[in-house]
């Protein structure tokens, strides 16, 4: 299985899993390639307006991209 437990990795697993590029990403939630790349490697993270829309992307809670157990 893999380690998704920082977010960086969470986000990058989601993203992979639906099937987005960086880029593709980047257009849907209105930044940069480079954000979405600075997040995936732990170098920032994303805006907490930005979540909802993450989650929605991503079809799983807020709670499962910030990495909160239900």
């Amino acid at each position: 299985m893999i380690d998704i437990s920082t977010l960086g990795k969470r986000l990058y697993f989601f993203r992979i899993r639906v099937g987005l590029t960086q880029k593709q990403l980047a257009v849907n939630l209105g930044v940069t390639p480079q954000a979405v790349s600075k997040w995936e490697r732990g170098l920032s993270c994303p805006d907490i307006l930005i979540l909802d829309e993450l989650a929605g992307i991503f079809n799983v809670s807020i709670g499962e991209v910030l990495g909160i157990k239900d």
